[in-house]
């Protein structure tokens, strides 16, 4: 149940939240642009992929067999990552936000947060080459494979980035109520008379 002191904490929470995500989104672009372009790359042969995160907010996507002076798409970052202010909001909730065990949980789920903006962001980069690169794209990737990857990235942007926050609160965030033992039942005793 929402009380008035839970209300407070989670709007501290969210407004440190959304403090620290301003400050921090460019490197954080620039950690999961590099997670997400090391993992395309395992799978590329030659490995083509590169991923920049720019002053704009945006992860350019090129290709080094791209031709020179095209196009490089811009895949919005924030979008991506703003639901780390969500995750944090509703830790924030717990009575004892700053407790040891409570914060444990939580970088824990930041870390599987991280995990998640990964794959989004590979699933955002598989959509753009299977959907908007035209007969390249259809060179390169069947009817399957694209309805895949834009099937992917568009569940993420529609439920995904919001699930997730929930999701990740429900599984680290919760913790079993300690047991409180029950009290033995008194019996009432009849009076007689």
């Amino acid at each position: 149940m929402l009380n008035g002191r839970a209300a407070l904490r989670g709007l501290a929470g969210f407004l440190l939240a959304l403090a620290f995500w301003f400050g921090f989104s460019r490197p954080y672009e620039r950690a999961i642009a590099a997670t997400a372009q090391a993992l395309t790359n395992l799978f590329e042969s030659p490995d083509v992929t590169r991923l920049e995160p720019s002053d704009k907010g945006e992860i350019l996507l090129d290709r080094r067999d791209f031709p020179p002076g095209s196009a490089r798409p811009g895949l919005p970052g924030p979008d991506i990552h703003f639901n780390f202010v969500l995750l944090v909001t509703l830790f924030a909730l717990e009575r004892r936000p700053l407790t040891g065990g409570h914060v444990a949980r939580f970088l824990a789920a930041a870390a599987a947060l991280f995990l998640v903006h990964v794959l989004a962001l590979v699933f955002q980069l598989h959509s753009v080459y299977a959907t908007s690169l035209g007969a390249w794209s259809r060179a390169n990737y069947g009817a399957v494979a694209r309805n895949f990857w834009a099937a992917g990235f568009h569940f993420y942007q529609i439920a995904g980035r919001f699930a997730a926050p929930f999701a990740l609160w429900w599984f680290f965030g919760r913790r079993e109520e300690e047991a409180q033992p029950e009290r033995p039942r008194r019996r009432k005793k009849k009076r007689r008379g």
